[in-house]
C-alpha cells in the first residue's frame, strides 16, 4: 500500500526514483555494474546539493577556530562575570560575521538524506524478498521506469548486496571494504581537526582541565568514529558502504579546495600541505 509518511513522500521516494532513472540510463547503455554507479552518480548529485551548504559550515568551523585566542582572552578577562563574558563572545562573533549554528546546519540536513538513502539502498538490495520488484515499481512516477527484472549488483567483483559480515560464505575479499571505509572516515576526521591544534600549558590546573578532557574526547572521537563507521560498513550490504565511500571521498576533496588538510597536513609532501 502506498504510505503517505512525509519522510518517504519528499526524500525516500524521489530519491528512489532519481536512483531507478540513473540506474536505467546506464543499464540501456549495456555499462556493466550500471547499479553501483547508479548509486554512486546518485551520491555524487546529492553531495553536489549539498556543497555550498558544506562550504558555509567548513568556512564557519575554520572561522571559530581562528577566533579561538580572541575567546581565549575574553574568558581570562571576563570569565568571572558570566553576563558580560556572554555578551564579549556574541560582540566577537557578530565582529567576524560568525554564526556558531551555520556549523550544524548542513549536518543536520544530511541526517534525513543519509536515512532516505538508506532506505532506499536497503529496498533496491532486498532482492530475496518476493514482491522486491513490485514494492519498487509502486514507488516510481513513471510506467517508463518501472523494472522488469531485478537489476544485477555486481560491482568491481562485488555484490552490492552481499555483507562483509558474511565473508565466510561470500568469500574473504570483501573485507577490505569495512576497512576501507573506516580509513576514508579516518582521512575526513584528521583534516576536520586543525592543524594548529595546541595543547594548553600546565600552568594553571583547574581551568585547563576542562579544556584538556574536552582536547582528549576529540582527539578520541576522530578514531572512535571511524570504527564505529567501518562497523556499521562490516554488516550493512556493499552498495550502503559505495555509497558512504563515495561520500567520504567527495567530501575529503571539498574540504581539501574549502580549508586545505588540516591535520592531515602533517603526513602529505611539502607541496601539498596548503597552508
Amino acid at each position: 500500500g502506498a504510505s503517505m509518511n512525509p519522510f518517504d513522500v519528499f526524500l525516500t521516494t524521489p530519491i528512489l526514483n532519481l536512483l531507478v532513472a540513473l540506474f536505467k540510463i546506464l543499464d540501456s547503455a549495456a555499462i556493466p555494474g550500471s547499479l553501483g554507479l547508479a548509486i554512486i552518480l546518485l551520491t555524487v548529485i546529492i553531495r553536489m546539493a549539498l556543497w555550498p551548504l558544506t562550504t558555509a559550515q567548513l568556512k564557519s568551523t575554520q572561522k571559530m577556530a581562528a577566533l579561538k585566542p580572541h575567546l581565549d582572552r575574553i574568558k581570562a578577562e571576563h570569565g568571572h562575570d558570566k553576563i558580560r563574558h556572554q555578551q564579549e563572545v556574541s560582540n566577537l562573533y557578530k565582529e567576524h560575521g560568525v554564526n556558531p549554528l551555520a556549523g550544524c546546519l548542513p549536518l543536520l540536513l544530511q541526517i534525513p538524506v543519509f536515512f532516505a538513502l538508506y532506505n532506499v539502498l536497503l529496498k533496491i538490495v532486498e532482492f530475496g524478498k518476493t514482491d522486491f520488484i513490485a514494492s519498487i515499481n509502486s514507488k516510481l512516477y513513471w510506467q517508463a521506469l518501472h523494472l522488469q527484472s531485478t537489476p544485477p549488483t555486481n560491482f568491481l567483483g562485488f555484490n552490492l548486496a552481499a555483507k562483509p559480515s558474511d565473508w565466510q560464505t561470500v568469500g574473504f575479499a570483501i573485507l577490505v571494504i569495512p576497512v576501507a571505509t573506516g580509513l576514508f572516515q579516518l582521512i575526513q576526521s584528521k583534516m576536520l581537526t586543525s592543524a594548529h591544534a595546541k595543547k594548553p600549558p600546565k600552568d594553571s590546573k583547574e581551568k585547563e582541565n576542562i579544556e584538556d578532557t574536552m582536547a582528549q574526547v576529540q582527539s578520541q572521537m576522530t578514531f572512535i568514529m571511524p570504527a564505529m563507521i567501518a562497523f556499521f560498513s562490516y554488516g550493512f550490504p556493499v552498495g550502503l558502504s559505495l555509497y558512504w565511500n563515495t561520500f567520504t571521498v567527495i567530501g575529503i576533496i571539498q574540504q581539501y579546495i574549502v580549508s586545505g588538510p588540516g591535520a592531515l597536513g602533517k603526513y602529505l609532501p611539502q607541496k601539498w600541505r596548503k597552508l
